[in-house]
């Protein structure tokens, strides 16, 4: 399997995925540590692929969906963006909303 084959594959096998540098309980960056609380927040379990330790996806995830930053966050399959849409979301509502969905809507396939 390819790179951008792994990558997809994680997309799709997830509700709701981080790609991240570093990880929830150990971030890497500043980014990707506003990113993962504003997940937590959400109280659903949500997936994570630090960046940080594979590099091909870490060279890679940018051609996937045109997005050239990290981190890059996935819910029901989409980019929804990176941290500071996140964060905006989070204010919002909007991401409690669509994290549960997402996550309630894979439990009942």
């Amino acid at each position: 399997m390819d790179v951008l084959e792994r990558i997809d594959d994680a997309v799709k096998n997830n509700p709701v995925i981080i790609f991240m540098k570093g990880t929830p309980q150990m971030p890497q960056c500043g980014f990707s540590s506003r990113a993962s609380q504003a997940l937590m927040q959400c109280g659903e379990e949500f997936a994570y692929v630090n960046v940080l330790s594979d590099p091909e996806i870490f060279q890679n995830l940018p051609r996937y969906a045109d997005w050239p930053t990290f981190p890059q966050i996935y819910i029901d399959g989409e980019l929804i963006g990176g941290c500071d849409i996140t964060l905006e979301m989070l204010e919002s509502g909007e991401l409690q909303d669509a994290v549960k969905k997402a996550v309630k809507g894979k439990a009942s396939v």
